[in-house]
């Protein structure tokens, strides 16, 4: 055994047994440096590999269970598609509880009333706009921005759909679980003619937007609103949005159309040709939401109830309206 000596960064004259394998040991303080760095360095991987293990693991019963809440979106594409659901998810949790009212639903209904023209006949001119109502439960004093979905299929007979105080399964449901605890309101507006709104269903017609403008402004002026609504819909509940931009109503935030129409002649009417639906589609279909048998069918009856399927027959035939300005009044 030879005596060497060794001498450290700082200087330092360290004295140390050399074989011939080299250093034996070193100075104590820095041997239990060297052994906590080392340590910690194992530690900080085994802990980082754990993790990465456990994680997939829970991934992998998350994907067998079909939990799919919450993946992140660059993770997406690695899961299964799955279509057993009826909506998809936000990325989080809200933190707010839906606002309990008396009944199963936990939301309120109520009537709009505005001025129809005498000139529309039916029930004008006391107009009457049926709608429902979801709120979160803020602090007392908050008040939250609204999103509507607007459309003629909500207590409607017809189409044998439950009240309007229930959520819609197509859109209503999926915005109130998702949308609703992060602090956003939620409201279903039955068209004119339609659910328990009053007057004739005409359509898209002037009616209507009249009746879906009252709605906005009504939404966007409660206690309970910060005065900004947002509307969404597809098919007949994405072209009332289009409606109600054409008001310029400062309430109207944002619109959200999904497969709208711009204008009920350019639904059927293309380059002078018409599919074959468009002679009875105009308050022919439609039009028998208004009229169910009970006391309100006389104050559902309007002139667009003759004009509309009128129109419809003779553009099918023409090409283009014979008289009047049904296709006008109906353009966004």
């Amino acid at each position: 055994m030879i005596e060497g000596v060794l001498i450290d960064d700082e200087g330092n004259t360290l004295y140390a047994p050399i074989g011939e394998t080299g250093i034996k040991s070193v100075a104590p303080s820095k041997w239990k440096i060297w052994l906590s760095a080392t340590g910690l360095v194992a530690l900080m991987v085994m802990v980082s590999l754990q993790g990465w293990i456990i994680d997939d693991v829970v991934d992998d019963i998350k994907k067998e269970l079909g939990i799919y809440e919450r993946v992140p979106v660059w993770e997406r594409s690695e899961w299964p598609y799955l279509t057993s659901y009826s909506n998809g998810y936000v990325m989080e949790f809200g933190q707010y509880d839906i606002l309990e009212t008396e009944n199963e639903w936990n939301s309120t209904h109520h009537f709009v009333e505005f001025q129809l023209p005498l000139s529309e006949g039916g029930s004008a001119p006391n107009g009457l706009v049926s709608l429902a109502v979801w709120l979160p439960d803020v602090p007392e004093g908050v008040s939250v921005p609204i999103i509507a979905e607007f459309g003629p299929y909500f207590d409607e007979v017809s189409v044998e759909t439950p009240s309007i105080e229930v959520p819609g399964t197509w859109l209503g449901q999926m915005i109130i679980d998702q949308l609703l605890p992060h602090g956003y309101g939620f409201a279903q507006v039955s068209v004119m003619g339609t659910g328990r709104s009053n007057h004739c269903m005409d359509l898209m017609g002037n009616a209507e937007q009249l009746g879906v403008d009252a709605a906005v402004t009504w939404l966007g002026t409660q206690d309970w609103s910060n005065g900004k609504v947002a509307m969404i819909g597809k098919s007949y509940d994405g072209s009332t949005p289009w409606q109600a931009a054409t008001f310029g109503n400062e309430h109207l935030a944002t619109i959200v159309p999904i497969s709208g129409l711009i204008g009920v002649m350019e639904l059927m009417w293309k380059n002078g040709s018409s599919e074959a639906r468009a002679a009875i589609m105009h308050n022919g279909v439609y039009g028998s939401y208004g009229i169910d048998g009970d006391d309100g069918d006389l104050g559902n009856m309007c002139p667009d109830y003759i004009i509309g399927p009128g129109t419809g027959i003779s553009a099918y035939i023409w090409g283009s309206e014979f008289a009047g300005t049904y296709w006008e009044e109906r353009y966004f």
